[in-house]
């Protein structure tokens, strides 16, 4: 069954680092690396449900992950500036296109409250507290919203996670749809990227 394999190589990965595994995923999560947390949150939620971690303490670990992830992106805009940004990012995987959308997107609207509604948009989330570092946003504003969003993100995932443990059993009972569903999301994925890529690559010629 692909999704118990799944499962049992992520929970296996995170009961081995513990807390500190979960926090360095999810800083990871929240810079320029892609690691994306609804791969990460749910199989903690599961390691909760369990009983192995506690709900506090994955939410206080991750929370703080998340938020050290984003001071450190907020900190290369602030002093090291969209230069240094993208000499940087050639090494950690930074896409400059996702970076100029996100850039348009936070100094189009701007202040703390759009750096909230950040945290829950996809790609967009990995890459706002760069510009808000550049752009010289105010420490305790960008501390504030990063966390309140973060803990609010990673809360749903990890309750998603929960609930799907508690019904684990369901799962297994549907354990070929399940199955299906993700190779067809693994199919999907990989197709919108080809297409993302290649209709990028015609724009850059067209330019």
């Amino acid at each position: 069954m692909l999704t118990e394999v799944i499962s049992e190589f992520a929970i296996r990965i995170l009961d081995t680092t513990g807390y500190a595994g979960a926090a360095l995923l999810m800083g990871l999560e929240s810079m320029i690396f892609p690691v994306p947390s609804e791969a990460v949150m749910p199989f903690v939620g599961f390691l909760v449900a369990d009983g192995k971690w506690g709900l506090f303490e994955a939410i206080l670990a991750t929370s703080i992950g998340s938020f050290l992830g984003s001071y450190l992106s907020y900190l290369m805009g602030y002093y090291g500036g969209r230069p240094f940004v993208l000499n940087v990012g050639k090494y950690l995987l930074l896409d400059v296109h996702d970076l100029e959308m996100t850039e348009r997107f936070f100094h189009r609207r701007g202040g703390a409250l759009t750096l909230f509604a950040c945290r829950f948009i996809p790609v967009v989330r990995h890459l706002v507290s760069i510009p808000a570092g550049i752009g010289k946003m105010r420490f305790w504003p960008f501390a504030l919203a990063t966390t309140l969003g973060a803990t609010m993100w990673n809360g749903f995932l990890l309750y998603c996670g929960f609930k799907l443990r508690e019904n684990w059993s369901m799962v297994q009972t549907y354990r070929h749809h399940f199955d299906a569903l993700i190779v067809g999301m693994l199919v999907a994925s990989i197709a919108w990227y080809v297409w993302y890529k290649l209709k990028r690559k015609r724009a850059m010629r067209a330019q």
